[in-house]
């Protein structure tokens, strides 16, 4: 399982034209699923999520977590993210996980996230979106489980 961590000031997900998902601070994640994953991915996933330290504290270091924040988790599958670019000049998509199973863990995963965090929003499995971001630094972080 895949999360690419956008640390930002605000963010929001459309779906034709209406917003699905929005959060103020915190993190915009873009997640991927792939072949191998299971439930215990999801939990490694989200349990890093909540703690990464990747928002300043009083000095300006990178010691605080969203958690600590108490801030917003908006979650966007992304099945992109899972290609295999080693070779060619076209993506390939064997590497990410059938469309049933991927849906199964986000779903899992965004459930998970509502219980544990509270303050979450998602933008919506397997449609076109649009999705709008103030990246806060730009703090960006590619997490792999």
């Amino acid at each position: 399982m895949k999360g690419l961590l956008q640390r930002v000031s605000q963010a929001q997900v459309q779906v034709e034209g209406e917003t699905v998902g929005a959060i103020d601070q915190g993190l915009l994640v873009l997640v991927a699923v792939e072949p191998h994953d299971t439930p215990a991915s999801a939990d490694k996933l989200l349990h890093k999520l909540l703690n990464y330290r990747v928002f300043s504290d009083e000095q300006g270091k990178m010691n605080l977590s969203l958690k600590d924040i108490g801030g917003g988790l908006l979650l966007v599958s992304q099945f992109t993210l899972a290609a295999d670019t080693r070779s060619g000049m076209r993506p390939g998509f064997s590497t990410a996980a059938p469309p049933a199973l991927a849906a199964d863990l986000f779903h899992y995963l965004v459930a998970a996230a509502k219980q544990a965090h509270g303050r979450v929003e998602t933008g919506r499995f397997g449609a076109d979106m649009q999705v709008n971001l103030t990246n806060d630094g730009p703090v960006t972080f590619m997490l792999q489980i």
